[in-house]
């Protein structure tokens, strides 16, 4: 199970639209353009590719600033770009993103993209349209002024380094002091060999090949260049090294100590069908920022962003993450402890908007489940094979007393709830007070509405507003001989006078 769960919870589900995360670096446009190729040229040996669609896509440092506006950040972005068609496009995909760009500087260079001609899933040519030519002193001065007044407000620095020009060893040194004299987590994504120009960062992210140009040993032994790695944390006063290793995971590499304990803790990858790494070490960066800015443990932080990663690369093109992708992974009925289950009505909704966007289909019934017998548990077993995620409206304690009379509930709420949530078969409980969960359901709008019982469709309160949204109502027949009623008075029967 996931470490601190709970807490990953909370920050997905509304915790980190709190944090501001800033994004220096090299930004671009993606661009691709998909068909289907059957056939050679007879111009060329080439591939004809037969045009199906077209779609763009933020890169670079764009990506990563999309990544933490998709777990929910409040998003700055710093870099250069040009005055031309492919900036006009970024920038509608940044805006659309909620993605600040103040820090952006107009450039006499153009906007770097990059073009990728795709038949069936499998890259043919990619084009790309960048400057090779100094970047003018003027504007690199701009975008050192704008990166650090932008580090004072924010809660973490990303140095998204893609060699493009934008990252000079003077911005990231005063922008790495900016930060630790607020004392914020910066962490730098290299494409140099010089370590140098990001001493002082919370953590470099390099992945083997990376790793492998900073100390010049062969990216195939992973040993030596990890145990490499932690001459460069001393050498650069570097806080660790988040290790990217394709399909084997994640490294934290962190320098020797005194007492021998261990200095390299690896996480391995979740298996997944991989269709495409474009932009997996965005998401690992952005993940771990914004986790890191929470005061997530290292640890844990690693673990989400090697989830994150594992999304991500199951899709073509690059692609960001999002909040709610990674909670639908991690709240499966088998994976979450029984107090995560106890939602309010704002969590569950948060919660029922993240399943939704996942393609899951929302099951709701109620009741007061006071004394739980295998009449609960068959009708919430057949509730969950109506859908993928079944929510639970518990009757408080108040509505049980004016339901149930003076002498009921037997078991408090706090416990039922606790009792229920324990159960596989449901995925969320929220208590309510009122007689009836016409709130609730008005509310979350499920896509299935069940009630056992003698009950028509007609009297399952709530049924107009699913049936109205396109869900429907179905009845389950109650099993016959088991009531929290009749064990109480079998218990008053068999009790010693």
């Amino acid at each position: 199970m996931m470490p601190d769960l709970h807490i990953l919870l909370g920050l997905l589900e509304g915790g980190f639209r709190d944090l501001r995360v800033l994004v220096i670096g090299d930004v671009m446009l993606d661009r691709y353009i998909q068909g289907e190729v059957d056939r050679i040229s007879p111009e060329a040996p080439v591939p004809v590719l037969r045009h199906a669609q077209r779609y763009d896509r933020a890169g670079g440092a764009a990506n990563v600033a999309l990544n933490l506006s998709g777990l929910g950040c409040q998003t700055f972005l710093a870099g250069l770009w040009g005055d031309d068609a492919e900036q006009k496009q970024l920038g509608s995909l940044l805006e659309a993103a909620a993605v600040d760009t103040l820090g952006m500087v107009s450039s006499s260079r153009p906007t770097c993209s990059k073009t990728r001609i795709i038949g069936r899933r499998q890259q043919l040519l990619r084009l790309d349209i960048e400057s090779s030519d100094p970047v003018p002193l003027v504007e690199l001065e701009r975008l050192r002024e704008r990166a650090v007044e932008l580090t004072a407000k924010v809660h973490a620095v990303i140095l998204s380094d893609y060699a493009k020009g934008a990252l000079t060893p003077d911005l990231c040194s005063s922008v790495i002091r900016a930060a630790r004299d607020r004392g914020i987590p910066v962490l730098a994504d290299p494409k140099t060999h010089d370590f140098s120009k990001y001493t002082g960062a919370t953590t470099v992210c390099p992945n083997l090949a990376e790793l492998s140009l900073a100390t010049q040993l062969p990216a195939t032994d992973t040993p030596a260049l990890l145990a490499a790695g932690q001459a460069l944390l001393t050498e650069h006063e570097i806080g660790f090294l988040t290790v990217t290793r394709s399909e084997k995971g994640i490294a934290i590499v962190r320098a020797p100590t005194a007492d021998g304990a261990a200095s390299v803790e690896e996480h391995p990858a979740r298996a997944r069908e991989v269709f495409d790494v474009s932009g997996a070490g965005d998401t690992v960066i952005a993940t771990l920022a914004a986790c890191l800015a929470a005061g997530v443990p290292v640890s844990t932080s690693v673990e989400l962003a090697n989830l994150a990663a594992g999304i991500v690369v199951g899709k073509v093109g690059t692609v960001p993450i999002s909040a709610a992708e990674l909670v639908a992974v991690l709240t499966p009925s088998s994976g979450v402890v029984s107090a995560e289950k106890i939602l309010t009505l704002a969590g569950a909704r948060a919660r029922v908007a993240e399943w939704r966007a996942t393609g899951e289909t929302i099951v709701f019934t109620n009741g007061c489940f006071d004394l739980l017998h295998v009449g609960h548990i068959t009708l919430l077993e057949d509730c969950h094979r109506f859908g993928s995620k079944l929510i639970l409206g518990l009757n408080a304690d108040a509505s049980v007393s004016r339901l149930k009379g003076p002498t009921r509930p037997i078991v408090a709420e706090r416990e039922r709830a606790r009792v229920m949530a324990a159960l596989a078969s449901v995925d969320a409980v929220v208590l309510f007070e009122q007689d009836t969960p016409l709130d609730l359901i008005q509310t979350l709008r499920p896509d299935v509405l069940v009630k056992g019982g003698d009950y028509t469709i007609e009297t399952v309160i709530g049924h107009e507003l699913v049936q109205a949204a396109g869900g429907r109502v179905e009845i389950i027949p109650t099993v016959e001989g088991f009531s929290t009623s009749n064990i109480v008075k079998k218990l008053a029967v068999t009790r010693p006078a």
